[in-house]
């Protein structure tokens, strides 16, 4: 067996179980969990009646690089939703369907990380474990850079060091981030592409969350969008990774992509080649429907909006929570440690939450996600309020 696997630690829902095994909770509460981030809200109708439609693709084999009418659709969405330029992205170079961004996130480490060298993959701490995973199994050391609240939840890059920056090979950016909803502003991504030209390493856009945010006329920046905006306008070292599973409600579906440097996204393509994970194409075709329409998508995010006022307005009196950048995600404080809330909460008020810790790890003796957990609101509005007050209860105990 590959040795690797030995130093991939357990996932959160795992840990969680084994934290409430032997809890009977109270019985005349139905179970409500704010703790998969999986989206409840109902998925489209243009992308259920599109897969019903192209049902018979099943019948062919599906191209690895995705049907030309895919890809020109993700292009087209990139120009529109990050304000390129015509002609800017070429869906034949620089776009690759994937099935969802959680398999392609694994997998672009497993292609690009130079294992014959002492690589370095550097990630937001706390953060989505696909990311320590990925490095791991790709022969690279994880670095975990601190996001705390006097970063507003984002990576210091100062506090990074020119030999870790030197021995960097990728680094994974999330934005808005999971668990923390923070967003990374334009600034900071241009501190970010100018120390990948001078370190030349890979920068890994999580953009999955970029979808949900509160205010229409003030979406999160992109990487591509910020690349362009420096004159990087052929996406050197950027890559980006975008899902129909938040923005369309459509996590089953599992459809995403991933865009930017043609040389690089070559290479993956390759590897992906061997790998046999191409899209089925009644998906593809759902897809096409999904990256067309955007109506669903401001839908989705008012609903977002009710959710968070209501949700807020019961929480931010008692706890250490407010309104995230964007997501779908609440980092809430807690005054007792994390895992004794999580099993509490769930004994009396049967209900799920992640213990702040689990999604985190050690540096310097301090993890970031003590004494926090995440909530994901992704419920129903009415299910949202009840976990609330739930919540509420259970605090003031």
């Amino acid at each position: 067996m590959n040795p690797d696997l030995n130093k991939l630690q357990p996932y959160p829902f795992q840990r969680i179980n084994e934290l409430k095994a032997g809890i009977t909770p109270p019985a005349d509460k139905p179970l409500v969990s704010l703790a998969i981030g999986e989206p409840k809200h109902p998925t489209p109708e243009i992308i259920l009646n599109t897969l019903r439609d192209n049902l018979l693709g099943v019948a062919n084999y599906p191209l690895t690089k995705g049907s030309v009418e895919l890809r020109q659709a993700i292009a087209s969405w990139l120009m529109r939703r990050f304000n390129l330029s015509a002609n800017s992205v070429d869906s034949e170079t620089q776009v690759v369907p994937v099935n969802g961004t959680r398999e392609a996130l694994f997998a672009f480490a497993q292609a690009v990380v130079d294992r014959s060298k002492h690589a370095k993959v550097l990630m937001p701490n706390p953060f989505y474990q696909i990311y320590e995973g990925a490095a791991l199994l790709a022969g690279a050391e994880p670095i975990y850079l601190p996001c705390n609240s006097e970063n507003n939840f984002n990576p210091d890059f100062d506090a990074v060091d020119d030999k870790t920056w030197d021995d960097c090979q990728l680094i994974y950016l999330c934005s808005p981030g999971n668990p923390t909803g923070a967003v990374v502003g334009a600034e900071q991504m241009k501190q970010l592409l100018h120390l990948a030209e001078k370190h030349d390493f890979i920068i890994a856009s999580d953009e999955c969350y970029s979808e949900i945010y509160s205010d229409e006329s003030n979406p999160p920046v992109g990487l591509l969008e910020v690349a362009a905006q420096t004159g990087n306008t052929d996406y050197k070292r950027c890559v980006v990774f975008h899902s129909l599973s938040k923005r369309s409600n459509a996590p089953g579906l599992r459809s995403g992509f991933i865009a930017g440097d043609a040389e690089i996204l070559t290479k993956f393509l390759l590897y992906r080649t061997y790998h046999g994970c191409a899209m089925p194409p009644p998906t593809q075709a759902a897809s096409v429907a999904a990256w067309n329409d955007e109506k669903h998508v401001i839908d989705n995010r008012e609903q977002y909006r009710q959710k968070f006022a209501a949700v807020l307005s019961i929480l931010a009196p008692i706890m250490d929570v407010k309104q995230p950048d964007a997501s779908f995600y609440l980092w809430a404080g807690t005054e007792k440690n994390d895992e004794t809330f999580t099993r509490e909460l769930y004994a009396q008020q049967h209900l799920n939450v992640v213990p702040g810790s689990y999604l985190s790890r050690k540096v310097n003796g301090i993890n970031l996600g003590e004494n926090r957990v995440r909530l994901a609101l992704v419920a129903s509005l009415d299910d949202c309020i009840e976990a609330a007050n739930r919540i509420k209860a259970f605090v003031d105990g």
